[in-house]
């Protein structure tokens, strides 16, 4: 308020008064009728103690925030050996459920509810797997989450990643299991077809994954050119094709058959072979070596 003298007679002699008009959070202004009540209201009370329309609608807005407020319950309000960092110190991460790990790296809330709450909305609204996915601005469009909280939660899926990738990387590839269990987390989820290569060493560990396309699979998207341009590159010693169904089934198509082919015949010719093609569906894969259609 601008005027000391007003803000004083404000906060004691109408603070209390002005509380007793009711006001509904979130729809009351697209509701005329209930509107033009509520500004008549406001009005009799500006005119009452001389005070500005502004400063009683700041009064109301601190209500309703203060109202919001006292229906959160804060972090430290929990019992402490409830608190998910004091979980964490004294029975370990396994003692925390996916609610509270999140809550750990988001650290706070908003006005209407804590971290937990919040990681909690998060979780059921969108699951692990759809939350990963989600880019900068998406998870800006949440309610709550803004450029911090959204990077820290980008930020988590990435680091999980990278570790999950840096494991499995020491691993070879001996079988179509082997692909599966590697390509699987950086394909599930995805939306659209994604052609990736896998270049192996000689003691068939991957140096590097390249996804070559994205898009529905066909011969002109998937080039060998492209191919084996990155597996040249790589100094691979054998490659492994890999790309995922979105439908969840993992049979192959005739154009899968095709592709297929035409990169086995191009490796045999560029004496870099290509040990499987592999494709990833929902709960399951499909491999054209184990099928015996890749010799």
């Amino acid at each position: 308020f601008h005027d000391p003298k007003k803000y004083c007679v404000f906060n004691t002699r109408v603070y209390d008064e002005i509380f007793k008009i009711e006001t509904r959070p979130n729809n009351f202004f697209s509701i005329p009728d209930y509107y033009l009540d509520m500004l008549n209201e406001i009005r009799k009370f500006s005119d009452k103690y001389d005070l500005t329309v502004r400063d009683v609608g700041k009064a109301l807005f601190k209500k309703k925030c203060d109202e919001s407020k006292s229906k959160t319950t804060r972090i430290k309000d929990i019992c402490q050996a409830e608190r998910p960092r004091e979980k964490l110190e004294r029975y370990g991460p396994d003692s925390l459920s996916n609610d509270e790990l999140l809550a750990l790296i988001l650290r706070t809330g908003h006005q209407s509810e804590n971290a937990i709450e919040m990681s909690k909305r998060l979780i059921n609204e969108y699951g692990l797997d759809k939350l990963s996915d989600l880019a900068l601005n998406e998870l800006q469009e949440i309610k709550g989450i803004g450029v911090a909280k959204a990077c820290q939660i980008i930020a988590l899926f990435e680091f999980n990643k990278r570790h999950a990738i840096s494991k499995r990387e020491e691993k070879p590839i001996k079988c179509a299991k082997d692909v599966y269990e590697y390509a699987l987390p950086l394909l599930s989820g995805k939306d659209k077809e994604h052609f990736m290569i896998l270049h192996l060493d000689s003691k068939s560990r991957v140096i590097k994954d390249v996804i070559i396309s994205i898009g529905i699979l066909n011969a002109s998207l998937v080039h060998p050119r492209e191919v084996f341009k990155s597996a040249i590159k790589e100094s691979a010693n054998a490659i492994v094709l890999v790309h995922n169904h979105p439908s969840g089934d993992a049979k192959p198509s005739k154009v899968d058959e095709a592709v297929t082919n035409r990169l086995n015949e191009t490796g045999k010719l560029l004496k870099i072979k290509v040990i499987d093609h592999v494709i990833i569906g929902k709960d399951s894969y499909y491999s054209f070596r184990e099928s015996q259609k890749l010799i």
